[in-house]
């Protein structure tokens, strides 16, 4: 349960101990990119690619990775598929940190989907908003979710506020609230909104309770308020860059010409071009993208033109 209750109340839990532990030790400094699936032409998994590319990420100065989030296409994957891509990301790279999202709009699934992927190998469960039925998502709806995934959670729970895809911002005081739960550790924060993170981090600085970009656009300004990580799509395919933006930031290096050379391509492997454009992408910088999964489509010849133009400016050739 929360912080500032007595520890005895949360005796009811078995494995109450073990989850105050790794919540208690958990660190988020650092870039997590927020890996794609790979697909095969029909569409189904394709893991031996999946190694591929971890073999690859796995000699970046990434301090672990996000699996199952946006870019991961999570919501077209079933949870038989979502555990074989936990298991094999688990088994190729077992040093680093994982994250998994194992959200879904139902409590009681959220849950089950939490359990199985902390036994397939998540050491943190991000958790986004649920938002299909948006008109009943009041602050204490949020508020009953999320501590009923935690306090069930055998891995300590990151909230995931990404505006852009649930068309909801996770109320700042139910952020509050639940920073105060001893096995919700931190928030991704997508949404760009460095008043927000700002705020978020002011109140929340006398718990153990940390803020993760969810954009590579915007690290200067988060870590100026207080974010002490990076959940960003273009680390899959500029994760030099991406970390050492990082690395700089903490040291006061002057970085705010890399910070804005890293806009445009960001932007362009999200927000314009989406998971087709970041996986087109991948398959220019030796990782393999492929497909993504139905309704979403391949670029078009424009659309490729276009976001190979934006990549040249940044030094990756893409065809």
């Amino acid at each position: 349960m929360y912080r500032h209750l007595a520890r005895s109340s949360l005796g009811t839990l078995s494995n109450i101990r073990s989850r105050l532990s790794s919540s208690l030790s958990v660190d988020l400094a650092g870039v997590f990119p927020p890996i794609v699936t790979p697909f095969d032409r029909n569409e189904d998994l394709y893991l031996e690619k999946l190694r591929h590319n971890v073999d690859v990420w796995k000699k970046k100065s990434f301090k672990g990775y996000t699996v199952l989030g946006s870019n991961g296409e999570f919501q077209y994957l079933t949870i038989d598929e979502k555990v074989k891509v936990v298991e094999t990301l688990k088994s190729e790279d077992s040093e680093k940190t994982i994250i998994v999202g194992a959200g879904h709009e139902s409590t009681k699934i959220t849950k089950n989907y939490v359990s199985l992927l902390a036994e397939a190998g998540g050491d943190l469960a991000l958790i986004y908003t649920p938002c299909f039925y948006r008109g009943s998502m009041s602050p204490s709806a949020f508020i009953q979710h999320f501590t009923a995934i935690a306090d069930a959670s055998p891995i300590p729970i990151i909230l995931y506020n990404v505006p852009a895809n649930t068309g909801l911002d996770l109320p700042v005081e139910a952020v509050i609230m639940l920073a105060n739960h001893e096995n919700i550790v931190g928030i991704k924060e997508s949404g760009g909104n460095v008043v927000r993170i700002g705020a978020i981090a002011y109140k929340t600085k006398h718990l153990d309770f940390q803020i993760l970009a969810g954009s590579a656009s915007f690290m200067i300004s988060s870590y100026s308020v207080g974010a002490v990580g990076t959940v960003a799509a273009l680390a899959n395919v500029m994760g030099d860059e991406v970390c050492r933006l990082h690395d700089s930031i903490n040291a006061k290096i002057d970085c705010l010409d890399l910070q804005h050379k890293l806009i445009a391509p960001n932007t362009a492997v999200t927000a314009t071009f989406g998971v087709s454009g970041l996986k087109f992408v991948c398959d220019n910088v030796g990782l393999y993208g492929g497909p993504s999964r139905s309704p979403i489509q391949p670029l078009n010849d424009l659309q490729r033109e276009k976001l190979s133009s934006i990549m040249a400016e940044v030094g990756i050739v893409c065809s």
